[in-house]
């Protein structure tokens, strides 16, 4: 299906708002394909530096290597790269309202619904940020360097991705190649998780770190893996007070907000990193600018990550067994299962261990 098409089948199920919306979009995307070049054809360029051409290959490295891991067969994706004009290839928004921790969210045909909105203008981006705040809500942004388009396109090596060394770029690579074996639909938060899980761990496999440097990696992603926890269940505490609570306006909430922040949440994160012998210069959480959104964005993405390792630890599975058992699972629950999602069913067994 061309875009023209795309675009006028979600214009006859969607809002004008939400039809403007998809058309920058499907722009923004085509103008993304459109500037693509070969990559065979860039790095022949010598025009092009050559830093920027180590990194193509790089890229064309780590794929090759993840699609003969898994046994697959490669797909086209990365074999154009854009060349952008800044950094940031889009910026994502996230909106709450002033009385709960929720992302709102958007949903589209086809596609399914999402908690968060992304552009790739920075100022549409503002623009609706001030319509979510002039109803009240809170407002999160943050600038994206990279994504999937789950194969409603063909993706490109994007320029941003330069900025990454190289064991942060393969674990970003894996990440986003991981979106093409395995998506489960209406599962925003899962998917990032299991993306993020799987994109660590091939980069371990990749770069063969012998088992102290494994140990010290661990470790770490260890402390900031308690560290979340905490923050996560500093954010459901702070949805909680909302809740109980009931302010009347965003005026109000920002109140609730500020006192939370400063008579509770620092403490505990301070202590915490204290505690896990994290320096407080580099305790992340004390540098983040909190509200509504912002938690709702890290509950988002960070709260199912430890799930999913501790369900791999149950399983005692390889990394290939334990993708294959997540495979089985949701072809499990597509045949089997009416209700809820497929969170809850794959964590089940988990969940019912700690019940005991």
């Amino acid at each position: 299906m061309d875009l023209v098409k795309y675009l006028i089948l979600f214009s006859l199920f969607t809002s004008c708002a939400k039809t403007s919306y998809l058309v920058e979009q499907g722009l923004g995307q085509m103008s993304l394909l459109s500037k693509a070049e070969w990559n065979d054809k860039l790095l022949k360029d010598k025009k092009v530096k050559k830093k920027h051409k180590d990194k193509i290959r790089k890229i064309e490295a780590y794929k090759k290597w993840f699609y003969e891991f898994w046994g697959r067969e490669e797909t086209k994706i990365y074999s154009k790269t854009t060349f952008l004009e800044g950094k940031a290839v889009t910026w994502l928004v996230i909106s709450s309202p002033f009385d709960e921790v929720k992302a709102h969210e958007e949903c589209f045909p086809i596609m399914g619904c999402f908690p968060y909105l992304g552009f790739f203008k920075k100022k549409s981006a503002m623009n609706y940020i001030e319509e979510r705040k002039e109803g009240g809500a809170y407002t999160y942004i943050r600038p994206v360097y990279a994504y999937s388009t789950l194969g409603y396109f063909t993706d490109t090596i994007l320029s941003s991705f330069f900025y990454y060394e190289d064991f942060d770029l393969s674990e970003l690579i894996f990440h986003e190649l991981f979106h093409t074996i395995f998506f489960a639909k209406d599962e925003v938060e899962l998917n990032e998780n299991l993306a993020n899980y799987f994109g660590k761990e091939l980069a371990l496999v990749h770069f063969k770190m012998n088992d102290h440097e494994i140990e010290k990696f661990r470790s770490k992603r260890k402390r900031n893996s308690h560290l979340n926890q905490v923050v996560a269940k500093l954010a459901l505490d702070y949805n909680s007070l909302l809740k109980q609570s009931k302010p009347a306006n965003k005026s109000e909430s920002d109140k609730i907000l500020s006192e939370f922040l400063n008579n509770t949440f620092n403490k505990n994160v301070l202590e915490t990193c204290l505690k896990l012998k994290i320096e407080e210069k580099n305790c992340y959480p004390l540098k983040n600018k909190w509200n509504n959104a912002s938690f709702a964005a890290y509950l988002t993405y960070e709260k199912k990550m430890n799930k999913v390792e501790r369900l791999r630890e149950l399983k005692k599975l390889d990394l290939k067994a334990f993708f294959n058992y997540i495979q089985e699972r949701y072809k499990e629950f597509e045949k089997t299962s009416k209700e809820g999602d497929f969170s809850a069913f794959l964590f089940d067994e988990l969940e019912n261990k700690n019940a005991k």
